[in-house]
C-alpha cells in the first residue's frame, strides 16, 4: 500500500480526493484550540466534505433519510461484546482498535470478553479446589483521588453542546451516517463488516470519548496514534477520511439542527482535520517498521471450560509487544469482523502467543475460537497496543485484580515481574461467579509455590456473597501499590471506585475499559 498522503493540494484535495468542499465559513485556527501533532507541526489541512446537492441517489442536505444499508437487516445475530472499544472518528474498518485515553498513566488495555460480571451458567462444582479465604482487617478509606481540572477551549464547549444534542437520538445519527456514508461512497461499504449492528454503536461512543478528552493533549494524541495505525489492517488509506468527514458532519448537523451553525461547523472541521492528520501520520511512521497484520496458525486449543479455551498460536513473523497488551484477531469464518484478547503470557522465546477466549451469547469471533478453531487453522492478529504493563523502574508493589478471562494478561504481568528478577510484591486478586469458572487457577497457584513474593487470592462470589472489588478493601494498605485491572466493564468500574476510594491516586490505577474511563471522566 502506498504512504498516506500527509499534505493537501492547492485546489482543496488531498490524497486524490477531488470532490471536497470549502466550508460556509472558513474556519479560522483560534489560539489554544489546536491539538496539534506530537512533533508540535501543524497538520495539514483536511476538510471534510458538507452536505451535497440533492440526486436522484443522495440524500438532500440533512432533509431525507438515506435508505439503510441491505445487508444491516440481513444479520444473523447481535454481534458479540467482547472487548469492544469506542473509536475516535471512524473511519473504514471495523474500528476496534485501541486502546483509549484515561488517566494521565498510560491508556488502558482491553475488556474481557464476558458481558456481565462473572457471567456463568455452570452450577459449581460439590467440592471446591480453592482453600477457604482467610478474612484480614479492613483497611481505613482515604481520600478518593482528585481529578485535575483542565480549562475548557472554545471549540471543545462547541464539540461538546453537539455531542449532547445527538446523544438522545444516538441510534438514528449512526444509523444516518454510514447510510450517508455508503450511498455516497459505496466503494466503501466493502471494507466494513457484513452486518453493521456493532459498527453503529461505537461510532457515537468514539465521539464522546474524543469530546471527553478534546483538550487533553498528551491522551488524545496517544489514542489517535494507536487507531491511526490500528486501521491499517482494514485497508484505510489518507484518502477515506474526507469522506467520513463528510457523512459526519452532515450526519450531526441533520441531528443537532437546533444547536448548529456556521461556528459550530467549523469547529468541528478543525478538530476532523486535526484528528485526521494525526491518525495519518501516525499509520505512515508505523508503515515503515511493521506490517498492516501478522498471519498466525493455530498449534494448540485447550478447552478448559465448555465455553473457556486457551488457544495458542505461531505467528508468521516475529511479533513484538509487551505482558499486559492486547491485540485484534480477525477468523477465517467471519472477515472483516477483528475482536480483541490480552495475551496471557509474557513474551516468550519460541515466539507463541497465548489467549483465554470466552464464547459469549451470539459472539461471532469468540465462538468461532472456542468452538471451532483446530490446530492447524490461520487466524490475522493486527499490532499490539495497550500499556496496562509493569514499569520496571520503580520497586512499587503491584495489585492486580483480574476477573474472569481478565486473569490472562494478569497472568501475564506475573510472568514479566518474574523474567526481571525482582522481588517487589505482588498481590493477585482472582475473582469469578462461581468454583468452576476458576478455570486458570492452578496456574496462578503454582505460580505463587515458585514466587515468594507474589501472593493469590479466590474471590468466588457465590461463597463470599462479594464482589470481587469490595474483597479487595478488606486487605491492604493499598496506597504504596500500582494498581491493575482486568474484567468484564462493570468490575472495571467498581473497582476503580473501591481503589480510590481506600487512597490509590487515579494515575496509579491502569485498567483496561475504555468506556468505564470516558464514564469515570479520569
Amino acid at each position: 500500500m502506498d504512504a498516506p498522503t500527509t499534505t493537501s493540494a492547492d485546489n482543496g484535495t488531498s490524497g486524490g480526493g477531488g470532490d471536497w468542499f470549502t466550508p460556509r465559513t472558513k474556519p479560522t485556527a483560534t489560539p489554544g484550540n489546536e491539538l496539534g501533532t506530537p512533533d508540535g507541526r501543524r497538520p495539514a489541512v483536511i476538510r471534510p466534505v458538507g452536505r451535497q446537492a440533492a440526486d436522484s441517489e443522495t440524500p438532500a442536505d440533512g432533509t431525507a433519510e438515506p435508505p439503510a444499508s441491505p445487508t444491516d437487516s440481513a444479520s444473523t445475530g447481535v454481534p458479540e461484546r467482547e472487548r469492544e472499544f469506542p473509536d475516535a472518528i471512524p473511519v473504514p474498518g471495523p474500528m476496534a482498535e485501541p486502546s483509549a485515553p484515561s488517566s494521565p498513566r498510560p491508556e488502558p488495555t482491553t475488556v474481557t470478553p464476558s458481558p456481565e460480571p462473572f457471567a456463568s451458567t455452570t452450577a459449581p462444582p460439590a467440592e471446591p479446589r480453592v482453600p477457604p479465604q482467610r478474612p484480614a482487617p479492613v483497611s481505613p478509606p482515604g481520600p478518593a483521588a482528585s481529578v485535575p481540572s483542565m480549562e475548557t477551549s472554545p471549540d471543545a464547549v462547541l464539540i461538546r453542546r453537539a455531542m449532547a444534542e445527538v446523544t438522545p437520538v444516538a441510534d438514528k445519527v449512526t444509523s444516518y451516517f454510514y447510510a450517508l456514508l455508503f450511498v455516497r461512497h459505496p466503494d466503501l461499504r466493502s471494507l466494513f463488516p457484513a452486518a453493521m449492528d456493532t459498527q453503529r454503536d461505537r461510532l457515537l461512543r468514539a465521539l464522546l470519548t474524543a469530546a471527553e478528552h478534546i483538550d487533553n493533549t498528551d491522551v488524545l494524541v496517544d489514542y489517535l496514534q494507536n487507531l491511526g495505525r490500528g486501521h491499517r489492517k482494514y485497508g484505510t488509506r489518507a484518502e477515506h477520511y474526507p469522506a467520513v468527514g463528510e457523512c459526519l458532519i452532515g450526519a450531526l448537523s441533520k441531528y443537532a439542527a437546533g444547536v448548529w451553525g456556521e461556528e459550530m461547523e467549523a469547529a468541528w472541521i478543525r478538530t476532523y482535520t486535526t484528528i485526521s492528520q494525526i491518525m495519518i501520520d501516525a499509520a505512515a511512521a508505523d508503515e515503515l517498521r511493521a506490517p498492516a497484520w501478522w498471519y498466525a496458525e493455530v498449534v494448540t486449543h485447550d478447552l478448559r471450560t465448555p465455553d473457556v479455551a486457551v488457544v495458542t498460536v505461531r505467528p508468521d513473523q516475529p511479533y513484538p509487544f509487551l505482558a499486559g497488551q492486547y491485540t485484534s484477531l480477525e477468523t477465517p469464518w467471519w472477515p472483516r469482523i477483528w475482536r480483541h484478547y490480552s495475551f496471557a503470557a509474557a513474551p516468550r522465546s519460541d515466539g507463541l502467543l497465548s489467549f483465554h477466549v470466552k464464547a459469549v451469547p451470539a459472539g461471532w469471533v469468540s465462538n468461532a475460537l472456542v468452538h471451532r478453531a483446530r490446530p492447524g487453522d490461520i487466524v490475522r492478529l493486527g499490532p499490539p497496543a495497550g500499556s496496562m504493563t509493569v514499569d520496571h523502574t520503580t520497586d512499587s508493589g503491584l495489585l492486580c485484580l483480574g476477573g474472569g478471562t481478565g486473569i490472562a494478561p494478569i497472568k501475564a504481568l506475573v510472568e514479566d515481574v518474574a523474567e526481571h528478577g525482582e522481588r517487589r510484591p505482588v498481590e493477585v486478586f482472582y475473582g469469578a461467579r462461581t468454583d468452576h469458572d476458576l478455570y486458570d487457577i492452578d496456574t496462578m497457584l503454582r505460580l505463587q509455590q515458585s514466587h515468594p513474593w507474589l501472593s493469590v487470592r479466590a474471590i468466588i462470589d457465590q461463597l463470599a456473597h462479594q464482589q470481587l472489588p469490595d474483597a479487595v478493601r478488606a486487605y491492604g494498605p493499598w496506597n504504596e501499590y500500582d494498581a491493575y485491572l482486568s474484567g468484564p466493564p462493570g468490575m472495571i468500574r467498581s473497582g476503580v471506585d473501591a481503589l480510590r476510594d481506600i487512597g490509590i491516586p487515579s494515575e496509579r490505577i491502569r485498567h483496561d475499559s475504555v468506556e468505564e474511563l470516558v464514564a469515570a471522566g479520569s
